[in-house]
């Protein structure tokens, strides 16, 4: 294996994208978070697992 093929060709953020928000929209992923938390509170609460 010689350097030149061991060089990747970008960089690994380039690679891989993950889909996730931006970094300036912390408040959606807030809101979004705690939404799912009263959610998932309401069907355990309907169901009486506790």
């Amino acid at each position: 294996m010689t350097a030149d093929s061991a060089t990747p060709l970008a960089a690994p953020q380039d690679l891989v994208r993950t889909g996730r928000p931006k970094d300036d929209s912390s408040w959606l992923e807030h809101v979004l978070g705690w939404t799912l938390v009263v959610v998932v509170a309401m069907f355990v609460t309907q169901v009486g697992w506790f």
